[in-house]
């Protein structure tokens, strides 16, 4: 399993909860731009429709050899999941503060998959104690890296 980007801000603004390995419906030349690293993750978002699961504010990178003028790299795109997921995640997603989020995308086996993750939001106060956490982390490492 090859990750090719991680959503970062995505665990520093929610409390995963559980996840979930989706397809993704891509175009020809979105695979190969995918393959070579042009996604971004940040400010996408996970929504369901109409009983189908849909990938919103992902930014694919147009693939530079490819020729279509009018691409648009926020399209929404389809994720693809099993019938009982997704009748699942709507029955959390109703919940309150319960919210999809694309947590990174990854090959496995030559295929294009991105992992969900259903998220709390976080408060502030949770944020700033998860950044004390990693400054104090970094600190002890130091200090050891010194000794």
């Amino acid at each position: 399993m090859k990750v090719i980007q991680k959503n970062k801000k995505a665990f520093f603004d929610y409390r995963i909860k559980e996840t979930f390995e989706a397809g993704i419906a891509l175009l020809g030349h979105e695979v190969k731009s995918v393959k070579g690293g042009n996604i971004s993750l940040k400010g996408g978002f996970v929504t369901i429709n109409q009983g189908e699961v849909w990938l919103l504010n992902a930014n694919i990178s147009l693939y530079k050899h490819a020729t279509d003028k009018n691409y648009d790299p926020h399209r929404t795109r389809k994720l693809l999941l099993h019938r009982k997921e997704i009748e699942r995640l709507i029955g959390k997603v109703q919940e309150k503060g319960i919210t999809l989020v694309p947590l990174k995308i990854y090959l496995k086996k030559g295929k294009i998959k991105i992992e969900v993750g259903l998220g709390e939001g976080k408060k502030k106060y949770d944020k700033r104690q998860a950044i004390k956490e990693r400054e104090d982390k970094r600190k002890i490492e130091r200090a050891i890296r010194k000794k």
